[in-house]
């Protein structure tokens, strides 16, 4: 039961959190810091959540073959390799690490 409370909560503020954005006027989101920020937040919460997901296994930080295949796509990304290399790069180096670590 508790269960289908929390997703009953959890859509409840989901459809809070966009009816809060649509009652926003339109002359906030004309200001140059609003503008700034909706372009930076999304970059910014993308970035911890790779970091966390990579160097994170519960309460502990891991350093284990997810580090290397995101040094890997760095590497490329400074050499401007195209997206899909990037992936593919990290996915390899990762993988070939967790298949020769076990």
């Amino acid at each position: 039961m508790n269960f289908w409370i929390a997703i009953g909560a959890t859509a409840l503020g989901c459809y809070a959190v966009k009816l809060a954005g649509l009652l926003v006027p339109a002359g906030v989101l004309e200001r140059p810091m609003v503008r700034r920020l909706a372009a930076l937040l999304p970059v910014a919460l993308l970035a911890a959540l790779t970091a966390q997901q990579t160097f994170a296994d519960g309460h502990t930080l891991v350093l284990d073959a997810r580090a290397a295949g995101l040094g890997a796509a760095a590497v490329a990304l400074v050499l401007r390799a195209p997206f899909l290399v990037v992936v593919g790069v990290a996915v390899l180096v990762t993988a070939g690490l967790r298949a020769v670590t076990g």
